[in-house]
């Protein structure tokens, strides 16, 4: 129990910084209010610089010397977090995401309070069948576990009518919706959650041939291909990673040691999600692939300051001032990783939330186990390391940084010409904010086309509007009717009569159009649920409905994308901003500079312009969730690149001049920035190559490819930038300390 009560010291010590964060997220809900008490709360982390260093005196002390009860506890937690992952429930749907004050959310709630039922969110055609043989295949619909609800022409028309009428005499514009040559369209609501199981039995009840389409068809899918998605990119990640530390590490046993070490922080992380009670599926699939990514540095930075104090020092000795060196640095770089990942938290959309609280979450547990679980498990085996050793086997790439320095500056100059294009070609890029793009060349992508052939691309909208003033309604249904897209209008004035009284007609009739307080009008339309066509129609129903009623509630698929488009484009802004702005107040207390963070952003920022850019120049549309994740991963992770460079830079410029400097600070730690860099785009592309879920597939492309451009201008743009800006640097900052001889400038040495 004491080496637990340490090791919880240790976290409520270094996560001092997200509690406040938490803290003015929760109590305030102000982006200013935020920014302020974060940096407050870092100016009290550095005035505690004192304390802390005397903790970790003790600290390490302590899990040295109880290196075998921190293994069993490490492994006994992950354990348990292991089997309680395996009940924690993962969200496919979208829309459980938007924000409860979303128009088509209260839609959604308002219709079901009124008219006891959900939106339909399936189709279910089925061939070969006549009217009669339509409505038993109803019946057992209703009766399948997993439907709330279905509906079909008896609802409109009533069941009697529909029975004893000829279906030549019956509105065929009305009829072609529901039955055309021998094929019914009936229209089943599934229950949230339930949707894999629930469309496996309606196939299994409708048979082959047949077809299932729309949105719980697509979840289905998603949720069918999400099964294995981890396992198959950790099946591609893990082998390169075990290759590149392999080559960059001088024993066989390390890279085994790094792996296991965040490796038990992901499995903790996860088991931890039972206390969210849920996650997204965007969440359960990226979430493990990036926190061994990102984390996996911490890792080997430690071992990498061991194995340096091993050579003066016994390994116990040698494993607590590695400590005591390491956790500042490691702890800077969790940071910066960590409000990247913030910025996810200040979404409306609340997909973005539980995104970040889980990779902060991920890291922060990676940072502990890095700095508890790996000296105890290295201090138990540094005689299997040692003798596993073997030589380098990777060249020497100090001589790089004389080659690198010599074309920096044509690369500085094409970064200045390009990064205004691709600044503006990234703000005009086309998301995608449904599931139905990833899920076209799935089952449920063929049947929607089976049914799209017969009955056309249909996507229906429901208006909710107050009262029952069948005059109002009669003039709105008639101008909804000409609105483009829009194919057909059913509502009690349309499908009964405006003169025909309500009391004279079944209930079952008239409770599909009216409630206590509100008129229920369906739109159909032709159009895709997502796109100009579908935002514009949207838009155009929205203003039509304006002339005759003051409040009124709009749901359907497009509804909720359209909502989900209007949020979106706030939050990208918002993200965007937190995360610039926390990371840049991270490298103003680091570097104590007004221009060394500006330097920095600019290296990272022009690299994920340019990573966004390449699909507005391809003319392509990709999910928004790539676009904000990466905005904020890509910065939050790729930094450490640009701060390991800068640091060492600085740290040479006090002993030589900044040509000397920057040619020293490349040929020192180009290895270290090659293998980080080179793990997280393989843990990128890892998850493009693997994954059959185009969301997640988009987000890993655009991840690998911009940590390749994060690199890239790391190393081939920042070295001018801060040789060039050299005396502005000095200007700028507090105690810079920088070399100079005699006579000669520090700026003007070779």
């Amino acid at each position: 129990m004491f080496i637990v009560k340490q090791i919880y010291e240790i976290c409520v010590l270094t996560s001092l910084p997200f509690n406040y964060m938490i803290h003015g997220v929760v109590c305030q809900h102000g982006v200013y209010y935020l920014l302020g008490r974060l940096a407050g709360c870092m100016a009290e982390c550095v005035q505690q610089s004192c304390a802390r260093s005397e903790f970790m005196n003790k600290f390490s002390d302590i899990v040295v010397h109880h290196k075998r009860t921190v293994i069993v506890v490490f492994i006994a937690v992950a354990v348990i977090c292991m089997v309680i992952s395996s009940f924690v429930s993962v969200n496919y749907k979208m829309v459980d995401y938007l924000p409860d004050d979303a128009l088509s959310t209260n839609a959604i709630t308002i219709m079901k309070d009124e008219f006891g039922g959900s939106l339909p969110n399936a189709r279910v055609m089925i061939s070969g069948i006549s009217i009669s043989e339509a409505l038993t295949y109803k019946d057992k619909l209703a009766k399948t576990e997993g439907i709330s609800d279905v509906s079909w022409l008896d609802d409109v028309v009533g069941r009697g009518t529909l029975t004893s009428t000829p279906a030549e005499f019956l509105d065929q514009t009305l009829l072609q919706n529901y039955y055309k040559d021998g094929s019914a369209l009936i229209s089943i609501t599934v229950e949230s959650g339930k949707e894999k199981d629930t469309v496996a039995r309606v196939r299994a009840l409708i048979g082959d041939g047949n077809a299932v389409a729309g949105e719980a068809s697509e979840t289905a899918s998603a949720q069918e291909m999400s099964v294995s998605e981890v396992a198959k990119a950790m099946g591609i990640l893990l082998p390169v990673i075990i290759i590149i530390l392999l080559l960059t590490t001088t024993s066989w046993i390390e890279p085994l040691l790094f792996l296991a070490s965040i490796g038990i922080a992901v499995i903790i992380n996860m088991g931890t999600n039972a206390f969210l009670g849920q996650t997204s599926f965007v969440t359960q699939t990226i979430s493990p692939i990036l926190q061994l990514a990102v984390s996996l540095d911490y890792a080997i930075f430690l071992l990498h300051s061991f194995s340096a104090y091993r050579k003066d020092h016994p390994p116990e000795t040698a494993m607590k001032l590695a400590m005591k060196k390491s956790v500042s640095a490691i702890a800077a770089s969790a940071a910066t990783t960590v409000f990247g990942f913030m910025a996810l938290m200040f979404m409306r959309f609340e997909i973005g939330s539980d995104l970040g609280i889980n990779l902060v979450k991920g890291v922060t547990i990676s940072f502990v186990s890095v700095m508890v679980f790996l000296p105890a498990l290295t201090l138990m085996g540094y005689q299997l390391i040692d003798r596993t050793k073997h030589r380098k086997l990777i060249p020497d790439f100090t001589k790089a940084g004389k080659w690198l320095t010599k074309i920096s500056l044509p690369f500085l100059i094409v970064a200045v010409i390009v990064v205004v294009p691709s600044f503006l070609a990234q703000t005009n890029v086309t998301f995608m904010y449904g599931m139905g793009s990833m899920t076209k060349q799935s089952v449920a992508g063929k049947e929607a086309a089976l049914v799209e052939k017969k009955f056309g691309s249909e996507n229906t909208l429901v208006l909710l509007v107050p009262g029952k003033d069948k005059g109002k309604e009669t003039e709105l249904c008639s101008e909804l009717n000409n609105i483009s897209h829009v194919t057909n209008v059913v509502s009690y004035v349309t499908s009964v009569g405006a003169e025909i009284p309500a009391e004279y007609l079944e209930k079952q009739i008239t409770d599909q159009f009216y409630s206590k307080n509100y008129t229920r009008v369906i739109l159909y339309t032709d159009m895709e649920a997502e796109g100009d066509d579908a935002f514009q129609t949207v838009k155009k129903v929205t203003e039509t409905t304006e002339k005759y009623y003051d409040n009124f509630y709009m749901a359907g698929q497009s509804a909720t994308l359209y909502d989900m488009k209007n949020i979106v484009s706030t939050d990208t802004n918002v993200v965007n901003l937190c995360a610039i702005i926390g990371i840049f107040l991270v490298l103003l207390l680091t570097y104590k500079s007004l221009t060394m963070p500006l330097f920095l952003l600019f290296t990272i920022e022009t690299a994920i312009w340019v990573n966004l850019s390449f699909s507005y120049f391809g003319s392509l549309s990709f999910s928004f969730i790539g676009f904000l994740v990466i905005s904020t991963v890509q910065l939050g992770a790729t930094v450490d690149y640009a701060i390991l460079l800068s640091d060492r830079y600085l740290s040479n410029r006090k002993e030589m001049g900044k040509k000397e400097a920057i040619r020293k600070a490349l040929g020192d730690n180009i290895v270290a920035i090659l293998t980080s860099a080179t793990i997280l785009a393989t843990a990128g592309f890892a998850l493009a190559l693997t994954s059959s879920n185009k969301i997640i597939s988009e987000l890993g492309t655009l991840l690998g490819r911009g940590t390749i451009l994060s690199l890239a201008m790391v190393l081939f743009v920042l070295p001018s930038l801060l040789t060039i800006f050299d005396k502005v640097i000095q200007k700028t900052s507090l105690n810079h300390g920088f070399h100079k001889q005699k006579g000669i400038s520090g700026d003007q040495r070779p």
